[in-house]
């Protein structure tokens, strides 16, 4: 017959007393705990150190007279607990301290009210705690659990410590937590070979795995998706195999994954996407995550990390992410920009992501890095176009964007750098100068004046001085004014009637070519000469370089203006 089937137990039903049972009432009411045997977790059931569930219940809901607990409750160390302890929907008022015990099934806490519960250094094969409540924490602190730790929905006034614990599934989570309230959860050099279910968790402090390795190869290691944390999440020196998720979830500390290997090659290693991480996040140290790091619509405060630790190409995600700065971390054009190229998002069925790019020199702007932030956006504008170029089906359109796309950024380096224009106007000024320099002294330039190419002074320049020739004007003859082997513009320059007219100068002449708004007066009165040596060469470059300088302001002032920018 069942002890319960007469309702209210005695102490006479549990007549006769085991050993240890006997040894545990006698000194019941010390508040000491009772050791059995060395108090060690016990191997084998020894009977000096069995005892009944049923007992244990019967002392942890208070007894009777004569054999109540202690006011901190059933203190018991080395014990061997046969069948099951059922606590399930119990209102206990005291500490259950059952540490280095041997349980031949699962304790039982679902929908308990309890103070305390020690189950530091047993030997369980799981616990089931489900919705249960308790003042202050749980500690399974060097336990060996061979099943599932289960306490969802559980609220705790304290810590859930399984620091040291060695927990082994074959289904199931090692520790599932799912949406407990707690104050921390520490698993500092823990074994959890099943994972940990943190998912809807609410936690007042930390959540510390310094040291631990997890392990869930056919799924997620850690689940901690919308997590609400009001303290930080401790992953150093932390060995995961599986996927680590943080999906949604919100912590006001900081993220720190620093030596930690987190591991799940060909899946996703850690997932932050839409986390929110007021503090920051540490990869730092030896950190190496084999797989995806996923940060898509993530918010965080600062980034401390180091190229080392960066994932591989194709195994980084930064679209939408949001962060605030680096600190002790690589801050420049270059390092940051092989950090972006580690994203690749053709993997996910995309071109291309601007906003990773744009972030970035938005931070570096922030950061009073002016330079490298334009750096970035000249290559986010490079990537963007070719993505844009690809889309094109029409091979002319392609055709047509790449030639806009290479000419501006040439010239504008895409709207980024609208001084760059007048680099190209100083380098085509300087070489009109060498070819209207060079047509100078080869002679191959004229007035640029109808009245002086007809005027004796220029016509008879072009005639030896021992020739004549008629001129229309005068209806006469005359004899020519250049000297043997002197050129017509040389001679020209010789006569008085040009004192007056003005001088040549090959550095205001390129310049007056070159830029469409300004009149200098040297193209009003000079001209190339294309039947001249060099006259056809400065003839083109002429042309040349008038087309081109309306070109190069123009697209000066769109830079300026921000026209050539991508939206």
């Amino acid at each position: 017959m069942s002890f319960w089937a007469f309702g209210t137990m005695r102490l006479a039903n549990f007549q006769p007393l085991l050993t240890a049972e006997e040894d545990v009432v006698a000194r019941l009411l010390t508040g000491a705990v009772d050791r059995l045997g060395d108090g060690s977790c016990p191997a084998k059931p020894d009977p000096s150190r069995v005892v009944r569930a049923a007992f244990l219940r019967f002392l942890m809901l208070g007894g009777e007279d004569g054999c109540r607990p202690h006011e901190k409750g059933v203190r018991i160390s080395g014990a061997w607990i046969t069948d099951v302890l059922d606590l399930e929907a119990c209102l206990i008022t005291r500490d259950i301290g059952l540490s280095n015990c041997h349980f031949e099934a699962p304790p039982v806490l679902r929908a308990a009210i309890i103070n305390r519960l020690f189950l530091d250094g047993s030997s369980l094969p799981g616990l089931e705690a489900e919705r249960m409540e308790a003042r202050g924490g749980v500690y399974l602190r060097g336990a060996q659990v061979l099943g599932e730790i289960r306490i969802p929905e559980a609220r705790l006034g304290g810590n859930l410590e399984c620091d040291g614990v060695t927990v082994r599934v074959t289904g199931g989570y090692a520790l599932n937590a799912e949406a407990i309230e707690v104050r921390s959860i520490f698993a500092r050099g823990s074994t959890l070979d099943g994972g940990i279910n943190l998912s809807g968790a609410k936690l007042v402090a930390d959540f510390d795995c310094t040291g631990a390795a997890i392990s869930r190869t056919d799924g997620t290691a850690i689940a901690a998706a919308e997590m609400e944390n009001r303290g930080g999440i401790i992953l150093k020196k932390v060995h995961i195999d599986g996927e680590t998720k943080f999906t949604a979830s919100r912590i006001e500390g900081d993220l720190d994954c620093t030596d930690a290997v987190l591991n799940n090659p060909g899946g996703n290693a850690l997932d932050m996407s839409r986390m929110e991480i007021k503090g920051a996040f540490f990869l730092d140290g030896d950190a190496r995550p084999s797989g995806a790091l996923v940060l898509t619509g993530a918010s965080i405060g600062t980034i401390h990390d180091k190229e080392a630790c960066w994932p591989r190409k194709g195994d980084l995600l930064l679209n939408r992410c949001r962060y605030g700065g680096f600190i002790n971390s690589p801050v420049d054009a270059r390092s940051r920009l092989d950090w972006l190229s580690r994203q690749t998002p053709e993997r996910w069925g995309e071109d291309f992501w601007p906003q990773p790019y744009e972030q970035l020199a938005s931070v570096f702007r922030e950061m009073g890095h002016v330079e490298d932030a334009r750096a970035v956006l000249i290559v986010k504008e490079r990537l963007q176009r070719r993505a844009r170029r690809s889309r094109a089906s029409n091979p002319i359109l392609r055709a047509i964007l790449l030639v806009q796309d290479v000419v501006l950024a040439a010239t504008v380096a895409y709207g980024r750098q609208p001084l760059l224009a007048f680099v190209w106007l100083c380098l085509f000024w300087a070489a009109g100068v060498a070819v209207y320099a060079n047509a100078d002294r080869l002679g191959a330039l004229k007035p640029n004046s109808a009245v002086v190419l007809r005027s004796p002074e220029w016509t008879l320049c072009g005639v030896d001085r021992s020739e004549q020739r008629f001129l229309t004007v005068t209806q006469q003859l005359a004899n020519g004014r250049a000297e043997a082997g002197q050129s017509q513009l040389a001679c020209f320059r010789e006569q008085w009637e040009v004192s007056s007219y003005p001088e040549f100068n090959a550095w205001m002449y390129s310049l007056d070519t070159l830029l469409p708004v300004i009149e200098i007066g040297q193209k009003a009165f000079w001209r190339p000469d294309p039947p001249k040596p060099g006259g056809t060469l400065a003839i083109n470059y002429f042309y040349f370089q008038s087309v081109i300088g309306w070109a190069l302001s123009l697209l000066a002032i769109a830079g300026f203006s921000g026209l050539v920018k991508s939206p």
